[in-house]
């Protein structure tokens, strides 16, 4: 995507600016952030950071946390499970007490066998993979819902309104992709509806003819993606532009506003599973409110981010220590007033929140689907 290329260079300019802004001299608390800063899913590491860095900078001008200031750091591991261990190694070595992400679930849960080890809590906002919360690890939280919940909530909305549809379910072969596919599958069979195609695409192609015709010979009329918006918007472009129409259903890698300019019109009517919108919550009014002042739209996992450093900020308050295991306690035992709105979490560390809702894309934006 030629248009990152800009964005990259501006977004690592900005995390600099964060690191040096807050003053490394006087800062004794490090944290960080980490995601797909480059790479096709980059504008899911512009939400992470952006969200990160507000947060922290609010933090800060509240006197900081335990009255040391915050320190970001910004990990990129665009999405790659080796560089995300690589990230997660740096971040030890660099004396980092605290990560945001990952934001991918094939980076997330490699990162957290280095995260348990090294003793740093993680709090992913975006990893909905059920394996990163069910490794045992006493460290590891994420404020999102996951698969096994998302998958039951989009194939009940097919079930309510596509079951004499016929139904091609697709997935990208990443963890959270064939994972999420896998479990909106178990979930429609259990239904009785079955699909008549389960195929797994390669990430990173442009060209997904062969796919459209196959799709055309079943008679497909509606596809479950498991996959990010990239793939999403190509898929149902190509097969509008071959003369196939279908309703696309996909997950909550699909929230971002750069689906709506790959899928172009074609894009209209697409469906997708995730959490309730925060900006959309009073709770979340002032923050939003400050980010549209700085002229950014704090879209999908930006104030998930910025609320999973507010619940890990209250959790080590609480809990007087920035030590992983410490403010690990303080997570499970409490509740947190975030932009999310009050949160907990579980034994396992899932968040105890609304799980998902059904959107629909419609001229470029997105929206509850019953609006």
């Amino acid at each position: 995507m030629v248009h990152m290329r800009g964005f990259k260079t501006g977004l690592l300019a900005a995390a600099a600016t964060v690191i040096l802004g807050t003053g490394v001299a006087q800062a004794d608390i490090t944290i960080a952030v980490a995601g797909p800063m480059t790479g096709q899913n980059a504008s899911f590491g512009e939400q992470m950071s952006k969200g990160a860095a507000m947060a922290v900078k609010d933090i800060n001008a509240k006197g900081g946390l335990m009255g040391q200031k915050l320190v970001l750091k910004v990990g990129d591991d665009a999405c790659d499970p080796k560089q995300a261990v690589a990230v997660a190694n740096q971040f030890a070595n660099e004396g980092v007490v605290f990560v945001v992400g990952h934001f991918c679930s094939g980076s997330s849960i490699p990162a957290s066998a280095v995260y348990n080890e090294e003793g740093i809590l993680q709090i992913s906002p975006a990893s909905t993979n059920p394996k990163l919360t069910e490794q045992g690890f006493g460290v590891v939280f994420r404020t999102c819902g996951r698969d096994d919940q998302q998958g039951v909530i989009a194939a009940d909305y097919i079930k309510d309104h596509y079951a004499d549809k016929k139904i091609a379910i697709l997935h990208d072969k990443s963890a959270y992709g064939e994972g999420l596919a896998k479990e909106t599958q178990a979930a429609l069979n259990a239904a009785n509806i079955k699909e008549v195609m389960f195929d797994a695409i390669t990430v990173g192609e442009k060209d997904y003819s062969a796919l459209v015709t196959k799709m055309k010979n079943e008679g497909v009329q509606i596809v479950y993606l498991g996959g990010y918006y990239t793939e999403a918007g190509l898929i149902v472009r190509q097969a509008k532009d071959q003369g196939l129409n279908i309703v696309l259903m996909s997950g909550d890698a699909t929230v971002a506003s750069e689906f709506g300019s790959i899928a172009g019109p074609a894009g209209d009517g697409t469906l997708f599973t995730f959490s309730p919108d925060p900006r959309k919550s009073p709770e979340a009014a002032p923050v939003v409110k400050a980010f549209e002042g700085e002229g950014y739209n704090p879209e999908g996992y930006t104030l998930y981010t910025y609320g999973s450093i507010q619940a890990w900020a209250q959790a080590a308050t609480t809990a007087n220590s920035t030590k992983a295991a410490d403010v690990a306690k303080a997570l499970h035992a409490g509740q947190f007033e975030t932009v999310l709105g009050k949160i907990g979490f579980d034994a396992k560390g899932d968040v105890s929140a609304p799980g998902y809702v059904v959107y629909q894309w419609m001229g470029g934006k997105y929206d509850y689907v019953n609006n």
